[in-house]
């Protein structure tokens, strides 16, 4: 498919002045004598796209599709038109995604429901995005932004093109999220006085002093106390100050393998890593997609007891790996972290059976069995 030229009204002085920096940093080989001005340069971009998209949402032209989010979690098919994501929704879902051999079939965003270990997962079908969506080329924005409500984003690529995998990777990195990502562990607190003054708890091998100075002058932060906490990169330091970014679960898949020779197969994995190669038409690999949806969005299953009845081992409740009491609390109802007395618990997080707990911050694990007793 051949890329359509890039309309002129795109390229602002901003936009030309975003390319001509980012060809910059590209051409420079990343060493420790070009650290500090490669890290200024990224702190340049990354001042030039706030005020670009501060720019176009000034004037009005992007909205998102408007989905409201339902189920346990929500995840967005990403890829570009055509490679197959409406087959996959309708594999995976009782959605009805329209579905042709032509690109640009899905013109709007479709969700469906996929249901897999009790879990109600929300499924959407976006339109393809290609080179430059993030920055509002074709319906671009309008996908991207939809994919912020995302908790994973599962990037779907044609078996006979591995080479969209980078350009749909880097305009969802362009659009603010972090897939298989963490938070950057940094804390910045700004002050009214006293310059910067900087505090690490490991060895920076990736930044300096002087550059994160420099990157906190860019954004205009000239009085703080930096406390780093592990190694970050130029990257993710302009990532914390900004603020805006959203960290999500990630998925690979590679789509039509049906239609390609076993060499040609070979040759894209080789090229794209992916998590999974199917068929959605054939519907190979796509309960294995149900499976690895579930384990990446880090759910597990937790069993409610009422008082003096046995366990509903049937009707598991779905909660996220790392979830505390409160968080139980939460998802049953929102009054109940304010009515809480305690609990009794049976499972891998007590050390006995029925133990009463106190503590809202107890951490519970998959498959624990939990009695509440609300004041």
């Amino acid at each position: 498919m051949a890329r359509e030229e890039e309309p002129a009204k795109e390229r602002s002085p901003i936009h030309e002045r975003i390319r001509e920096l980012e060809e910059e940093v590209s051409k420079t080989k990343y060493n420790k004598r070009t650290q500090h001005h490669i890290g200024l340069v990224k702190a340049k971009i990354a001042l030039l796209k706030d005020k670009q998209e501060r720019r176009v949402a000034g004037k009005g032209k992007t909205s998102g599709y408007t989905v409201r989010k339902t189920g346990d979690g929500t995840v967005i098919l990403v890829g570009f038109p055509s490679v197959g994501k409406s087959t996959l929704l309708n594999a995976l879902t009782d959605a009805e995604s329209k579905v042709a051999a032509y690109a640009f079939t899905t013109l709007t965003c479709i969700p469906g429901l996929m249901e897999y270990k009790s879990a109600k997962i929300q499924i959407l079908d976006v339109p393809g995005i290609v080179a430059g969506a993030a920055s509002g080329r074709g319906r671009g924005k309008e996908v991207l932004s939809c994919a912020m409500s995302a908790d994973l984003v599962l990037f779907m690529v044609d078996v006979f093109h591995p080479e969209h995998l980078p350009i749909i990777q880097q305009e969802v990195r362009d659009s603010h999220l972090r897939v298989n990502e963490s938070k950057p562990d940094v804390k910045i607190d700004r002050k009214e006085r006293g310059g910067v003054r900087i505090g690490t708890t490991v060895k920076l091998t990736k930044i300096d002093f002087e550059t994160i100075e420099s990157i906190l002058k860019e954004f205009r932060i000239t009085n703080a106390d930096v406390v780093v906490r592990e190694d970050i990169t130029p990257d993710q330091l302009i990532d914390v100050i900004e603020d805006n970014k959203k960290y999500v679960a990630g998925v690979t898949v590679l789509n039509k393998i049906d239609l390609a020779e076993e060499a040609e197969v070979e040759k894209a994995r080789k090229i794209t890593r992916p998590d999974l190669c199917i068929s959605a038409e054939k519907r190979t690999g796509t309960e294995e997609v149900k499976e690895i949806i579930f384990r990446r969005l880090g759910f597990m299953r937790v069993f409610c007891k009422e008082v003096g009845k046995k366990a509903d081992m049937d009707v598991p409740l779905i909660i996220r790996k790392g979830s505390t009491i409160e968080d139980f609390c939460r998802k049953l109802h929102k009054d109940f972290v304010d009515k809480f007395n305690f609990a009794r618990i049976w499972g891998k997080s007590t050390r006995f059976p029925g133990q009463q707990i106190r503590r809202l911050n107890h951490e519970i694990v998959d498959k624990d069995v939990i009695e509440l007793h609300l004041k």
